[in-house]
């Protein structure tokens, strides 16, 4: 039997592929293709580590999920998880209820008094969709609560503000200081999620703490933030867990800021602190926080006006807005992790990358959604951001070293005609090309592949389009 080598097996595949109909966009490659622009990638500048892409489900969401049609509900598992034929989204962030359903819907009736903890093995539907996530190979489960139960807090409430009983500077409480207390909360809940087989990686205790509102919300300052920090770090702790406490989930970038420096120049609560998270709306992620070396998320950010699937219409919706929204984050502010809020919504908004109707049990895809999935399908936790420049400016391209070996670069053409660019790849081992286009008529759509040798190739980028490079 002849061996044709692991070149020759390459090229086969790249016959086979063209065979079953995989479709291209103006690609030629070679060292000697001519080309307007160039982009040259380089594998031994390193930048940020990255955790992953994620979304979440919280105030009911997963149980709508968990309630639609056996069809619907696949599809959308799919589409969310599935690292061949959806989003491959990594992190599932599930809120801590606080309200009637929480694991401690009762005051025991002060402080030190033993909690009335009660579990029934779902938390709205979370569980289910955390195993669900876990099938897929979702390791990273981000527990965050907006609020501490009303009791523990200074306006009685789960809603409305109010601030943790005990928190300095915060009003008295006539029945003490639930500090340890709610540690003690999360801490169960953790455990909780332990006990039917999901572990918590990521656990925050406020969410955008700057905000009263009418639903489940606390309001804490960044001292108060880092004085917490120092109860729940020791009591985790004593519990022999290694979630790490990601803080503090700020409305926005401008935000972010005071909660980060309130930590990072406390070394008690600095050393607790294991992510450094933000919201994108009051200002989006453009700048590097500092964080001390930690991990950077943007754990929350969307649009909330009526459903708009477009790709490139100029709105706030469009996927291609949310496509330069990751790109920036990833390249200007050094994020390690980039979040939608829901994944799936059943309003008619554009809160969620998917639409679910349930009275029809069917489901809208967002090109938003397939923006993302330029990125979470290829871009795996572990991910190394290596160094990329291109002397094109209407290219926005970013690359990275994932655990397996193979490197994936992503480009945004943002000009209205199609651009040709050499790309140079320096450091990089490169064989097979797999290109994946998203665009007006395109959903993160596999294209040719096609074999490289000398380490350059050119391709032509469609106008206002986005295509992610599988190089292996």
């Amino acid at each position: 039997m002849v061996s044709v080598g692991r070149a020759g097996r390459l090229f086969l595949l790249v016959l086979a592929l063209v065979f079953l109909g995989y479709t291209s966009p103006v690609f030629t490659h070679g060292a000697k293709a001519v080309s307007t622009s160039v982009i040259t990638i380089n594998g031994e500048i390193r930048y940020q580590t990255i955790d992953g892409f994620g979304f979440s489900e919280a105030f009911g969401r997963a149980a709508s999920m968990h309630q639609a049609s056996a069809a619907a509900q696949q599809q959308m598992l799919n589409l969310l998880f599935s690292p061949s034929d959806g989003a491959g989204f990594t992190i599932l962030r599930n809120i801590i209820n606080s309200d009637a359903s929480s694991i401690e819907p009762n005051s025991p009736g002060s402080p030190g008094a033993p909690p009335q903890y009660v579990w029934d093995g779902s938390d709205s539907s979370q569980v289910w969709l955390s195993q669900q996530a876990q099938s897929y190979g979702v390791r990273q489960f981000f527990a965050d609560a907006w609020s501490a139960p009303g009791f523990m807090k200074t306006n009685g409430d789960q809603a409305n503000g109010g601030t943790l009983c005990g928190a300095p500077g915060a009003t008295p409480c006539s029945t003490g200081d639930w500090r340890q207390a709610y540690a003690n909360y999360l801490t169960h809940y953790i455990q909780d999620y332990q006990s039917v087989g999901i572990n918590i990686t990521n656990i925050d205790f406020v969410n955008e703490p700057n905000l009263a509102t009418s639903y489940s919300s606390m309001v804490m300052t960044p001292a108060q933030t880092a004085d917490f920090v120092k109860v729940l770090g020791p009591t985790l702790a004593a519990a022999h867990l290694r979630t790490r406490i990601t803080c503090c989930d700020a409305e926005g970038w401008d935000l972010a800021p005071g909660y980060t420096s309130a930590i990072i120049n406390d070394p008690v609560a600095n050393r607790y602190v294991g992510v450094i998270s933000s919201h994108g709306y009051t200002a989006a992620p453009t700048t590097p926080l500092a964080a001390d070396g930690k991990p950077v998320w943007e754990s929350e950010w969307a649009d909330f006006n009526p459903w708009d699937p477009a790709w490139d219409d100029g709105s706030a919706a469009s996927g291609f807005t949310w496509a330069q929204r990751i790109y920036t984050a990833l390249t200007d502010a050094n994020v390690s992790a980039f979040f939608y809020w829901w994944g799936v919504n059943t309003s008619y908004t554009n809160s969620g990358l998917l639409h679910l109707n349930v009275a029809s049990n069917t489901v809208d895809v967002s090109s938003r959604f397939w923006a993302f999935a330029n990125y979470s399908r290829f871009i795996r936790p572990g991910a190394i951001r290596i160094g990329d420049t291109t002397s094109d400016s209407n290219l926005e391209t970013t690359a990275f070293k994932n655990r397996d070996g193979s490197t994936i670069i992503v480009v945004l053409n943002t000009a209205n005609t199609a651009i040709t660019t050499s790309v140079v790849l320096q450091n990089v081992h490169s064989a097979l090309v797999i290109p994946y286009l998203t665009n007006a008529s395109n959903n993160t759509t596999m294209q040719a592949p096609f074999v490289i040798h000398g380490g350059v190739f050119s391709t032509t980028v469609p106008a206002r389009s986005l295509i992610t490079y599988q190089i292996r």
